[in-house]
Formats: C-alpha cells, sequence, structure tokens
C-alpha cells in the first residue's frame, strides 16, 4: 500500500467553556443555582453582590414592555438587574466614559476560555453597575437561628422514647436492654429482629447469659410498648393496631377490631367480610365496625418522628392576570444580584505580564458567569410565555382545560433545540392562578377523539379524578365504567390506560374505595 498525504476540509462543533457554562447554569434549579453563585462568590474576587437598593439605571439595562400577544414579557414589580431583551455582545450602547474603552487596551486571553481571544465583546463593568459596598460578612450572624433550619428540626423517636424511659425507675441491666430495644427500632416504630436475635447476637456462645438477656429484652419490650406513641415497639402489623386498641374504649366494635387484627393481614387488606366473619364468628355488621375502627389507626407510629427533607419550592416566574390575559413576570427574588468589582477590575488594568493575564482571565470567567446567568433568566422567561401563549386556556379554566403540547413544538416557535426546552423547563416552577407547577407540567400527549382533535393527558386526569369524586361510595366505577364514560364525552380512553392514569393519581381500585 503506497502512503500518501491528502488534505481534508470538514466541521465540527465545539463547545466553548462559556457555552458549558451557560448549558450547565440552563439545567440547574432555583436552589442549584443559588450555590452555584455563592461557590462563585467565593472563588473570583472580581464578583460581588451589588447593593439591592441600587437604582436600576446603574446597571445599563433597558427595560423591555413590549407584550406579546395577551402576555407582557416585563420586569415591572421586580428589582432584577435583567431585561427580556435579546442577549447582545455588543458594546455600542455604552456611555463613552465607561471602561469599555479600555478593553482594547487589556491583554489578549487564552482561546481556552474566550474561542477567539478577545475580550471587546465581553460586557464591561459599567454595565453591572457602579460603586458598590463589598459582599457583607455573615460573621454577625452565626448566633442567629437559621428559620429554615429550625423549621425542619424536630425530636427523633428514639429522643422522644429516651426522655419518657428517664421517669422510669429502673435497674442498670434493664435500663440498658431498654436503651437497647429503642435504638433497635426502625423509622416506622417496629423492631424487625426477634428478641432471640438480639440477646444471641449479645451473649454469643454463653448459654446462661443468653437467658439472661432474653428475660431482659422481654421485659423491657413490655415497658417499651406501653410508652408513646401507642403501638411502638410492635414486630408486626396485627401487633401495632392491637397496642393502639388496647387504648380505645371497650367496646363491641373494638373487640370486633381486636379479633381482625388476630386474623392475616391480607383478609383486611382486601377488606374480605365473608373470610374474616368465618374466620373470627362475628357477624358482618360487627366486621364492618371493627374495620372502620381499624381505618383510624396509625399503621406507623413512628414515622412522624421521622425527620424528612422538606424541599422548598421556589417559583422562578409568576403568571398574573392583565386584562383578559397574562402577564409573565420572573422572579425578582431568585435573580442574583451579581457585578465585577470595579476597585479590583481597574487595579487590574496597572498590571502587565503573565500575573495580569492570568488575573484578566478571572475578570473575564466573572464578565461571563454574569452574561450566562442573564441569559438563563430570558431564555426561561422566553420559554415561559410560550406556554403560557399556548395553554391560556388552562390558567383561565383549570386542569380540564389544558391541551395537548409537546416540547417541539415550543422549540420551532422559539427556534431552540428540544434539550434546551427540556432543561428549562426541569425543576423550573411557575406561579399561577390555580398553584405552583413545574414548567414541564404544561406538557402531555394526546389522545384522539371523535371529532378528530385530540385531548390532553393531563385533562384526561383531571376528568378521571372529577368522574370518581362524584361517584356513589357504595357502587364505586370500575376502570371499566370510566373507559366507558370518556368514550361518551368523544375520548378514546383503553381500559389499561385509565388503570395506569389512575395509578398515577394515586386511587385506588374501585374494590378498595368501596364503603362498607
Amino acid at each position: 500500500m503506497k502512503q500518501g498525504l491528502s488534505l481534508r476540509v470538514s466541521q465540527h462543533l465545539a463547545l466553548t467553556p462559556q457555552l458549558q457554562q451557560s448549558i450547565r447554569l440552563l439545567q440547574l434549579s432555583t436552589l442549584e443555582l443559588s450555590q452555584e453563585v455563592e461557590q462563585m462568590l467565593d472563588e473570583n474576587p472580581f464578583l460581588e453582590v451589588a447593593d439591592e437598593t441600587a437604582p436600576r439605571e446603574e446597571f445599563g439595562l433597558a427595560q423591555a414592555d413590549a407584550p406579546v400577544s395577551a402576555d407582557a414579557q416585563d420586569f415591572e414589580g421586580t428589582s432584577e438587574p435583567f431585561s427580556n431583551a435579546p442577549t447582545s455582545t455588543s458594546t455600542t450602547d455604552t456611555p463613552a466614559d465607561s471602561s469599555a474603552s479600555d478593553a482594547d487596551s487589556e491583554p489578549r486571553l487564552e482561546d481556552s476560555w474566550e474561542g477567539d481571544g478577545s475580550v471587546d465583546t465581553a460586557p464591561d463593568d459599567s454595565e453591572w453597575g457602579g460603586d458598590a459596598p463589598a459582599r457583607k460578612n455573615n460573621n454577625d450572624d452565626d448566633e442567629q437561628a437559621d428559620a429554615i433550619e429550625l423549621a425542619r428540626s424536630q425530636d427523633t423517636l428514639q429522643q422522644h422514647l429516651h426522655r419518657q424511659m428517664l421517669s422510669l425507675r429502673l435497674s442498670q441491666e434493664d435500663r440498658a436492654a431498654l436503651h437497647f430495644l429503642i435504638e433497635s427500632l426502625n423509622d416506622d416504630g417496629y423492631l424487625e429482629d426477634p428478641l432471640e436475635e438480639l440477646a444471641a447476637g449479645l451473649a454469643g456462645d454463653d448459654l446462661e447469659e443468653f437467658e439472661e438477656l432474653q428475660h431482659r429484652f422481654t421485659t423491657a419490650l413490655g415497658l417499651l410498648q406501653n410508652m408513646d406513641p401507642p403501638g411502638v415497639g410492635a414486630r408486626h402489623l396485627g401487633e401495632c393496631l392491637s397496642l393502639q386498641l388496647l387504648d380505645e374504649r371497650n367496646t363491641e366494635e373494638t373487640r370486633a377490631a381486636l379479633a381482625i387484627c388476630k386474623q392475616p393481614m391480607e383478609l383486611l387488606a382486601k377488606r374480605d367480610v365473608k373470610r374474616l366473619c368465618a374466620a373470627t364468628g362475628l357477624s358482618d355488621v360487627l366486621i364492618k365496625a371493627g374495620i372502620a375502627v381499624i381505618g383510624r389507626l396509625d399503621p406507623k407510629p413512628g414515622r412522624r418522628f421521622v425527620n424528612v427533607e422538606r424541599n422548598l419550592v421556589i417559583p422562578d416566574v409568576l403568571v398574573q392576570r392583565s386584562g383578559k390575559g397574562f402577564k409573565v413576570l420572573l422572579n425578582g427574588d431568585v435573580m442574583p444580584r451579581l457585578r465585577v468589582h470595579d476597585i479590583y477590575a481597574n487595579a487590574l488594568k496597572q498590571h502587565k505580564g503573565q500575573q495580569g493575564a492570568a488575573l484578566q482571565q478571572r475578570l473575564q470567567e466573572a464578565r461571563w458567569f454574569i452574561k450566562n446567568i442573564q441569559q438563563r433568566f430570558e431564555t426561561i422567561l422566553r420559554v415561559s410565555t410560550a406556554i403560557v401563549e399556548r395553554q391560556k386556556n388552562f390558567f383561565m379554566h383549570g386542569e380540564l382545560a389544558m391541551r395537548p403540547l409537546v416540547l417541539r413544538e415550543i422549540a420551532d416557535e422559539l427556534g431552540l433545540h428540544e434539550s434546551t426546552i427540556s432543561r428549562v423547563t426541569t425543576a423550573k416552577y411557575m406561579s399561577t392562578p390555580y398553584g405552583t407547577f413545574e414548567l414541564k407540567y404544561c406538557f402531555g400527549s394526546g389522545l384522539g377523539t371523535d371529532s378528530g382533535a385530540s385531548a390532553s393527558s393531563t385533562a384526561v386526569r383531571a376528568l378521571i379524578k372529577q368522574f370518581i369524586a362524584a361517584e356513589s361510595a357504595l357502587k364505586p366505577l370500575s376502570d371499566n365504567q370510566i373507559s366507558d364514560m370518556l368514550r361518551e364525552q368523544g375520548i378514546e380512553c383503553a381500559r389499561r390506560t385509565v388503570a395506569k392514569y389512575r395509578e398515577a393519581l394515586r386511587i385506588a381500585p374501585a374494590n378498595l374505595r368501596k364503603t362498607l
């Protein structure tokens, strides 16, 4: 084979660092963006938080008041420094006395950050305000408790039980055994491991110590099961319900409920009245009354002590009524107010050489970070406005008026890629007159109708919920009946689809919804 040289010209897409950062910031949620901003403020000395009381003219960005049909893309009522004007890298609108004239004298950056190596296309310092105070040090507020952390903090089940144990007069051995059992409980308040296994794990091959520990644990278990909350320390569901029934009044219904708890829990779950009557020898009236008593009990007594992480949902977009239409606003409270530190930026102009070039790159990173955040919120606003325009009926009439919408429709309208729309609508929330929803909630597939159009899956789920809410408690609707009712409304929805939507709504099947 003969070797030779050939020349080939091809094109490929190269993601510059600033473009990669823009994509990453776009897919972050509000809380994640806040963490990213705090990290960048700690790492980059050229970034600082702008004074929230500074007038909007300091930022050098004009307000855009041009409405989009019935929706108005403006920022009135918010104090954010960003506008909804198209992103531009030109500095021709900067005042003559700004630092843009000094950009040509700055050293060129490496292509690894800028792409073309130029710095005159970056937003200059004057765009982000004049003099601003340095970042406030939070050391003075260390002694003040965080309200969010106080709301999340609560006593655990073990702490609650240990506090009760202090009021008991126990020997050292019994106290240690009770302490061991309390620490062995799971999050639901159940003692999963048998007492024999717990004793064997501590005693090993010593038979005498095993018998002693087993006796101590049996005594401690009796004390534990008499503590608050009722039902704690149970080994299984039947025992948990029985312990709670001991606190109920001694009536025929309570005795029937105790008899039911001694039977297999599958019969109770299926509400199999006939088999429960045969197993307990009670009448169907008492069995139904006992099931009603059990329905008021807590099957997981320790669950309320679990420190569940409470996710705070902060809307990125506010949808408000404006005449006959709606106005789309960005939530100014979630928009970081950043700018380049003027003192450091001006001091950098006096330095030349390799060290000055490294600091100049950090300055450019700060500028691009501010620009990418601005572009992120502009993209969210554009997508949100397009969604509101397409789903006007939903914002006026609720879920039943939701129309089918896919990502491609918004992407084609705005000239963006579907992946960009997916990033924008994920973990971004919109506050509407009907509540706060994720942007992705407004998208949904369509089901065929008799008229040839399509109905949104969200609207179909809302219709199913409406049917079930209006059903008779004695004769709940089956999935087949719901499918027939949808067909009468002109919507073709198979039984399996109805079952899938019903499960997504967390609605039990007909046999479990029936009132005895």
